[in-house]
Formats: C-alpha cells, structure tokens, sequence
C-alpha cells in the first residue's frame, strides 16, 4: 500500500511531520513559506480517516499511526529521519519512537500530548466528546487552545477546514485514544535530542505539562516558550516559528 503523503524540500535531513487533531497535511499554515527547502527534506502524513486519506478505512489509534509513519519512511527510502508532531501529532511521534527508537534522529513537540494520559476533567470531557458532531464545541476548544485570543474569521475558518477534511468516526476515536493511552514509562531512558515548543498562551498544554509529561522522560529536553503564540505558531507566529524549529534541527 502506497501511503499518501505530501513532501516539501530536498534537502539531506529527513523529517516526517504529523499533524494535529484538527489538521491535515494542508493544515500547516503560513509557516511552510519559510522552511529552508534546501536543508531539509520534509514529509507530511495524513492520518486514516483525514485529508487525502479521508476515505481510507482504519482502527485510528496512535499505534497506527505510528505504523503508517514506519512505513512512510520505508517507502521513502529513509532509514533515519527527525520526527515533528503537534498536539495529539506529539504523542503519536512519541509512539514512532517507541517502535523504532534507532531510527529517530531528533524529536520536536509543538505544542504537544505527553505520552502518558491527558487527564480532562469533567467539563473538559464534555466538550472534547461532544466535539466530533457539535462544531460549536470545536470552536470552543480552538478558542481556549489559543488564549480566547483568535479572531472569529480564523476560528471559523479552521471549524470548517477540520469537519470538511476529517471522519466524524475518525476524529473521535483518535480523541479517545490520545487522552487514554499511556505509554511513558515504555520511554523512560530513550536517549536523542528533543524539544518542546509551548505558546504562551497556550491554555491546554503548558509548560508546567512539559515539566510533568515530558522532562521525567527526556531529562535533557529542550522547553521554548513562544511569545505571542497559542496552540497554532503556525498560523499565530509563522517567520520566527519556522526559524526556531529548523534552529534545533541544524543543532
């Protein structure tokens, strides 16, 4: 099975990127105007289920997504390679390393899931199960995400890109599995370089979650705050986004 992807860039260090919850491989925004295309090499994936692969049928678990990922690499010809992953794309790119921690040359978090459960409280609950039908909850999230700081043009605009480019089925299941799996502990002692990039007005994913989530894990990770950024550096802060990502892939 040819796995559907898009590339950008030819450049000799590999990246595989892995999107978030409400995104696809079309879903990132500004920011790929300013990745060094001669440098880097990347390759993004569409999870089963979303984008290009909306149809493509699949249990839609992070642990397939990892499998997909492996095998996109396979395809490319690309015994090691970076892994980025934002948000719940974190928490599966935690899950490639699990399976083939030889492989992976850096691992960058934006705005990520630690690998083990994301605990929601009740209300919290509520709104993220109610979010594959009820797309006024969808927006809520994106709103809290980014500090209640977006505008309604943007807020809507990314509603309506994630239900039109996403399963109903699909974005649930993955929800169910990315709050509930915990595999953390499989990653204690995992030794490469990591970052984790957190926005400041990220209200979902903190930096005291990468101190509880990621730093007992990889003890020598990197944390950068980005000002002026929510859940989305993206779209929010794309110029220096760019360049703080590919700064640590050069290192």
């Amino acid at each position: 099975m040819t796995i559907s992807h898009r590339r950008l860039g030819a450049g000799e260090h590999k990246v595989i990127v892995l999107h978030d919850w409400f995104g696809t491989t079309a879903g990132w925004g500004p920011f790929l105007d300013y990745l060094d295309k001669s440098a880097f090499g990347y390759a993004f994936l569409d999870y089963r289920g979303y984008g290009d692969r909306v149809d493509e049928p699949g249990d839609y678990t992070l642990a397939e997504i990892a499998a997909d990922t492996l095998a996109l690499a396979d395809e490319l010809g690309w015994e090691r390679f970076s892994l980025v992953g934002h948000s719940m794309g974190g928490k599966a790119a935690q899950r490639v390393l699990l399976e083939a921690p030889h492989r992976v040359r850096k691992l960058a978090g934006i705005t990520p899931v630690p690998a083990a459960a994301y605990q929601l409280d009740e209300e919290g609950h509520e709104l993220f199960h109610a979010a594959a039908q009820n797309f006024t909850a969808r927006r809520m999230i994106l709103d809290l995400a980014t500090g209640q700081r977006s505008n309604p043009v943007w807020l809507d605009r990314m509603v309506a890109r994630s239900t039109a480019t996403s399963r109903t089925d699909a974005f649930h299941t993955y929800m169910t599995d990315w709050t509930t799996q915990d595999f953390a502990a499989k990653l204690a002692g995992l030794e490469l370089p990591v970052k984790v990039f957190i926005g400041e007005h990220d209200l979902a994913l903190t930096a005291e979650t990468f101190r509880a989530g990621w730093q007992p894990l990889y003890p020598n990770a990197e944390l950068e705050v980005l000002p002026a950024s929510g859940h989305y550096p993206m779209y929010e802060t794309p110029v220096a986004f760019a360049s703080a990502l590919e700064a640590f892939l050069r290192a």
